[in-house]
């Protein structure tokens, strides 16, 4: 059996763009995907604790140093600049993985 446990986050940052003629995703600064351990392309849910909202999309690298969050695409009706989310991902793992997993968290703000 596995499980999915948490397995990466980057906690309460600002979201500074938002691009609704972007195809989709969230850009991030590439230097907190990295303290994070998310990978480019790798799905990711983004909770907004400023509204309430809540969406899965994929990552995209932003310039590193930039402490860029831009909402792409259809997400950028949910979540605005200024708000502010948490941003997860997750792996699948054995009850005898998660025993000596411990998950990424950042909190760069």
């Amino acid at each position: 059996m596995l499980v999915e446990i948490l397995k990466s986050k980057i906690h309460r940052v600002t979201v500074t763009e938002a691009n609704l003629d972007y195809m989709g995703s969230i850009t991030i600064d590439e230097a907190w995907m990295e303290a994070a351990g998310i990978l480019p392309g790798e799905k990711v849910q983004v909770v907004d604790i400023t509204n309430g909202a809540r969406l899965e999309t994929y990552t995209i690298p932003g310039k590193r140093g930039s402490h860029c969050i831009c909402m792409n695409g259809a997400a950028a009706h949910l979540m605005h600049v200024g708000d502010v989310v948490i941003i997860m991902s997750y792996a699948l793992m054995t009850p005898e993985e998660v025993r000596d997993f411990k998950p990424s968290i950042i909190i760069p703000n």
